[in-house]
């Protein structure tokens, strides 16, 4: 058994290492959830044979001891010499290969379910939800809000509440569900939503903003044009590069393609049943539903809350909008 751990374990390193370098594309739910299935395994191992048999060599060695003392005490020899207690704790200790998997069981458990069920951490790894989320914001997404899924598969099975215009939300990117995006909610299904000349507009009507100062930029070293907008009944600042076209280029035909129309303007689109269309705070430089089109409900993953860490500005720890 300590040899084929340690060949799960190298498995293992392979993987990460593997996934790291990019050289293949991971999944975290399911590693997690293969990783808590495997140490469930030997925690029950452990449990109802391993323990017990350790339990049971203790005790023979106890007896077998015992037997011998009064052996000799029927001889009249009363001080025996020898004591079996290393022995004994030799014999109950879990080997290292039960330590590092049935060990770390109840801590995957946990992991596992609070990960699934309640609160995920994400990374913001670009710059399409300035100025809400900077890059390197480590934030906390609601897995629950929307419903309750099961884990690796992602199947709603207890309805909560819909999605929200204004609601900043991680969703599995429709052309690759390995990928994690994270947009804000602009349309919902029925919704009408137009993006031109930089204007937005919902069911024929354009979106309230109100100018504020510009944004400095530090990845760019540039500014930018920054508004309040407000989207249902959440307020939040949006940029907005002046140097951009309006003209949009979609990329390859995506589902409900057909409820889009694209001109120089920019573009306009009719959000479908069951689809939300989603756009980055950063209007002009983010790949959003204006370039591939609609998330499906069922490539939802929660909506994000709170910023729980920035490691070059503990400042922006804190819950956004």
């Amino acid at each position: 058994m300590g040899s084929l751990t340690g060949l799960l374990y190298a498995c293992l390193a392979v993987y990460l290492g593997g996934w790291y370098l990019g050289k293949w594309t991971g999944n975290f739910s399911l590693l997690l959830f293969i990783l808590t299935l495997v140490t469930l395994a030997y925690w029950l191992a452990e449990r109802f044979h391993f323990a017990p048999a350790r339990a049971k060599a203790a005790r023979t060695l106890e007896q077998q001891d015992q037997a011998r003392r009064e052996e000799l005490a029927s001889k009249g020899i009363a001080k025996v010499d020898g004591d079996i207690a290393p022995a004994r704790e030799a014999l109950l200790m879990q080997p290292w290969w039960l330590d590092w998997t049935a060990g770390l069981f109840p801590v995957i458990l946990i992991v596992f379910l609070l990960r699934s069920f309640l609160f995920e951490p994400f990374k913001i790894p670009s710059g399409s939800m300035v100025p809400t989320l900077l890059v390197g914001d480590l934030i906390l997404v609601n897995k629950y809000h929307y419903g309750v899924r099961l884990p690796v598969i992602n199947k709603k099975i207890i309805e909560l509440n819909k999605p929200e215009r204004g609601d900043v939300m991680v969703f599995r990117y429709p052309a690759n569900p390995s990928i994690d995006y994270i947009k804000r909610v602009v349309g919902v299904p029925g919704d009408e939503v137009s993006y031109r000349n930089q204007r937005l507009y919902l069911n024929g009507q354009q979106v309230e903003t109100t100018a504020l100062p510009e944004f400095y930029d530090d990845d760019s070293t540039r500014y930018f044009k920054q508004y309040s907008e407000k989207l249902g009944s959440v307020e939040h600042n949006i940029l907005v590069d002046v140097q951009r076209p309006s003209y949009i280029r979609p990329t390859d035909p995506f589902p409900y393609k057909e409820n889009c129309s694209y001109s120089a303007e920019g573009v306009t689109c009719k959000v479908p049943a069951g689809h939300y269309f989603m756009m980055g705070d950063n209007r002009d430089n983010s790949e959003d539903s204006r370039f591939w089109g609609f998330v499906p409900d069922e490539n939802i993953v929660g909506k994000a809350f709170f910023v729980w860490m920035n490691f070059g500005n503990l400042r922006r720890i804190g819950s956004f909008h």
